[in-house]
C-alpha cells in the first residue's frame, strides 16, 4: 500500500558498472635486451710516427702500457723491418688493445 504521492523505489537494485574496457596488469613484466649479430671488433686506428717517437711510447699511449709494443710491430710487419726503427711520416695501423 503506497500512502500519499511518494514514489515507491523498493524494487530498484543499485550498482555501479563502468563502461572501460578493464585493464591488463602489467605490473610483472620484465625488459631485456639480446642480439643474434655477431660481435665485431672495432676498427683499427694509426698513428702517423713523428720525430722521436718509439713504438713503446706509441704503445704506451695507446695501450697504457710500453710492453704492448709487439701488438704494433706485428700489426705493421708490412712497413717496418725493425721495431727500434721507425720512421716520422709512416702511418702505423694500431690494431684493437688484446683482451
Amino acid at each position: 500500500m503506497v500512502s500519499g504521492n511518494k514514489p515507491d523505489f523498493s524494487n530498484v537494485q543499485g550498482g555501479v558498472r563502468s563502461t572501460e574496457a578493464e585493464r591488463p596488469d602489467f605490473s610483472n613484466v620484465q625488459g631485456g635486451v639480446s642480439s643474434t649479430e655477431e660481435l665485431v671488433n672495432p676498427p683499427e686506428q694509426t698513428y702517423t710516427v713523428e720525430k722521436g717517437d718509439t713504438l713503446s711510447a706509441i704503445a704506451k699511449q695507446f695501450y697504457g702500457k710500453a710492453t704492448a709494443l709487439p701488438q704494433i710491430f706485428d700489426a705493421n710487419r708490412d712497413q717496418l723491418d725493425d721495431p727500434d726503427r721507425i720512421k716520422p711520416g709512416k702511418v702505423l695501423k694500431i690494431p684493437p688493445a688484446k683482451a
